[in-house]
């Protein structure tokens, strides 16, 4: 890592690959086909699960909610050991419960980002020489 400068700030290439990382990681996660699928899917069913859930009535308990965390398996159920584990009863506090599903997704859409780059190929379509030399 490298030292501030006499103003305290950090050496410009320092913050470019910061930001080049930032970039990567948003183009691996929103920036695919792969991705955009899997979001939109997870997306939908969450709008069924919040229908359901408030304007629909049900003589027993509705499993609609089961869905979310079948699309955010496995990495959800990191989450909620890992916090049965430190402690909390029950997967814990909704709020972590949300926060777990949001991360979840995020985490698994930029996987299938970068397996559908693996897959692919990083510079699929590009010629090796762009200038034509």
């Amino acid at each position: 890592m490298e030292a501030p400068t006499i103003h305290g700030e950090w050496d410009m290439s320092h913050q470019v690959t910061h930001k080049q990382r930032l970039r990567e990681v948003a183009r691996l996660t929103f920036g695919n086909t792969a991705s955009r699928i899997y979001l939109g899917l997870v997306l939908a069913v969450a709008v069924f699960v919040a229908v359901d859930t408030m304007y629909v009535s049900h003589d027993d308990a509705s499993l609609a909610g089961v869905w979310v965390f079948f699309l955010a398996a496995p990495t959800v159920f990191a989450f909620l050991i890992g916090s049965s584990i430190a402690g909390a009863d029950a997967g814990g506090p909704a709020w972590f419960v949300y926060l777990a599903l949001v991360v979840s997704v995020l985490v698994q859409a930029c996987a299938l980002g970068w397996f559908s780059q693996l897959f692919r190929g990083k510079h699929r379509g590009r010629s090796a020489h762009p200038q034509g030399t």
